[in-house]
């Protein structure tokens, strides 16, 4: 097995409406309805047929990204052993998916995530991003993969005033920068 070199999740400011979330294992799945059908007894959690929606279950979440294109997340990273449990679990999918057309990589090392939540969760993105985030058009558990002013995000609406964002770990500082400063119109003193 290829050694994973060991990466922190980066610092974020302590805010009210902003908070990082724990390591996850992410992988970046690709693969038709026969390869879905093969991984979901080892991953535990359904496949959406429905564009730009999520599906969880426990601890995992599933994530449409495009025609046969899903981000598959594991919130046991954070635990002991995770880095065990992540390979024993990437190989275990693997070999559910044998003789299967599919492609699976483990992306966990190249993001991280935080939530932007609370009543101005919503207009606070809207600052720096281009989709319609009312409640109406982005409803509790759509997702898709987007912008943030000019860096590439995967945002997960999770509760009716909370959002997860996926960022790359090379746009932590310009991503929560941005997002400060237009949360600075509600929360000017923090």
């Amino acid at each position: 097995m290829v050694e994973q070199a060991q990466r922190r999740v980066p610092r974020l400011p302590s805010l009210e409406w902003l908070t990082g979330l724990p390591p996850a294992t992410r992988f970046a799945f690709h693969g038709d309805a026969e390869a879905r059908a093969a991984a979901h007894p080892v991953w535990g959690v359904a496949f959406s047929d429905e564009a730009c929606r999520a599906n969880a279950h426990s601890t995992r979440a599933t994530l449409w990204m495009g025609p046969d294109e899903y981000l598959l997340l594991d919130f046991t990273a954070g635990q002991p052993s995770a880095a065990a449990s992540a390979s024993a679990l990437f190989d275990t999918l693997e070999g559910a998916m044998a003789g299967v057309p599919h492609a699976l990589v483990d992306i966990s090392h190249r993001q991280f995530a935080f939530q932007v939540g609370g009543p101005h969760a919503a207009t606070i993105l809207s600052g720096a991003c281009p989709l319609d985030l009312d409640l109406a058009e982005f409803p509790v558990g759509m997702c898709t993969r987007t912008v943030l002013a000019k860096a590439d995000i995967t945002l997960w609406r999770t509760q009716a005033d909370a959002f997860r964002l996926e960022v790359w770990r090379s746009f932590a500082g310009y991503v929560t920068g941005i997002l400060t400063e237009i949360a600075a119109e509600f929360y000017p003193n923090r």
